[in-house]
C-alpha cells in the first residue's frame, strides 16, 4: 500500500469508536461458529509471519486462528509507528511494520496469534471493539481454567484508550479496555485491521507461563467446533510473494 488506506481498510485499536452491532449477534453464545486452527511451529522471518496473516485474510473462508511462536528477537510495530523509533533495535531483532494499527511489541518468547474473521460472516458485523472485548473474554476464560488470575481490564483501568495516530510507545506497557491483565499486569494485547473482505486481527500474549495445551483452550473458548489445519504450499507461496513486495521492502519498512 501507497497510502493511509481508506476507512473500509483501516487499522484499529480498541480506541476506534464502536460502530451499531447488529440485535441479531447473540453476545453470549462463543463468538464462532466454526473456527480452522493452524499450529504453525515453523522458523520464519518477522515479514514472512506479517505475509502469512494477510495471506490468510485473502483466502479464508470461515474464521481462523493462527498460532505461532519466535525461536529468534524480533519486533513488530503498528502501521502507523514511526521507524526513525524503532532503528536501534535493528542490529538485535527481525523489525516488521504490521498491517494492524498499535504500538511496538517485542517477540522472542510470546505466543502470537492471529484471527481472521471472513466478510461472510456473522460475527463480522459487530464492532472492532465489540470483537477484540470477545476475544479476549475468550482469553481470559482459558487462563482461568488452567488455574491463573486473570480479567479483561475495564474503563477504568486505563480510560477510553488511545488512538493509533498517536501512540507509539510500547505496547505492554499501556494496557487500555478489554486488554488482558494478570495481577494488575498486562499480559496480553491486540489490533486490527477491516478490509472489504474481512477482519484480522493480531495478538501477543507475555509475560506469563503457558501450558502446552493453552492454545487449544483457547481456541475451545472461541468455538466449540475447531478443525486443526496445516498451512499448504499455495498459501505460503502467496505470503512469500506478499513480503518480498510489503513486508520484507524497505518502502514498507521505512515508509513513515
Amino acid at each position: 500500500m501507497t497510502a493511509i488506506p481508506s476507512r473500509a481498510e483501516e487499522p484499529l485499536t480498541i480506541s476506534e469508536t464502536p460502530r451499531d452491532v447488529s440485535t441479531s449477534v447473540d453476545m453470549t453464545k462463543r463468538l464462532f461458529d466454526a473456527l480452522n486452527v493452524y499450529h504453525d511451529i515453523a522458523s520464519r522471518s518477522a515479514a514472512l509471519n506479517m505475509a502469512i496473516d494477510e495471506a490468510l485474510l485473502e483466502t479464508a473462508e470461515i474464521p481462523t486462528i493462527r498460532f505461532y511462536t519466535w525461536d529468534h528477537p524480533a519486533l513488530s510495530f503498528g502501521y502507523f509507528g514511526k521507524f526513525a523509533d524503532m532503528e536501534n533495535h535493528a542490529p538485535q531483532r527481525d523489525l516488521t511494520r504490521r498491517w494492524t494499527g498499535g504500538g511496538i511489541v517485542f517477540h522472542g518468547d510470546d505466543l502470537t496469534y492471529s484471527i481472521v474473521i471472513p466478510a461472510t460472516e456473522l460475527a463480522f458485523s459487530e464492532s472492532s471493539r465489540s470483537i477484540y472485548e470477545r476475544i479476549h473474554n475468550a482469553l481470559r476464560d482459558a487462563l482461568v481454567s488452567e488455574g491463573r488470575d486473570a480479567v479483561v481490564a475495564a474503563v477504568a483501568d486505563r480510560g477510553s484508550g488511545v488512538s493509533d495516530a498517536d501512540y507509539n510507545g510500547r505496547c505492554f506497557a499501556n494496557p487500555v479496555r478489554a486488554d488482558v491483565l494478570s495481577n494488575g499486569r498486562k499480559i496480553a494485547g491486540a489490533a486490527q485491521r477491516r478490509t472489504r473482505r474481512g477482519l484480522l486481527q493480531q495478538g501477543s500474549i507475555q509475560g506469563i507461563q503457558l501450558a502446552n495445551k493453552f492454545a487449544d483452550q483457547f481456541a475451545n473458548e472461541l468455538c466449540s467446533e475447531c478443525y486443526h489445519k496445516t498451512l499448504d504450499e499455495h498459501l505460503i507461496a502467496r505470503a512469500h510473494e506478499i513480503a518480498e513486495r510489503k513486508y520484507g521492502a524497505a518502502s514498507w519498512l521505512q515508509r513513515r
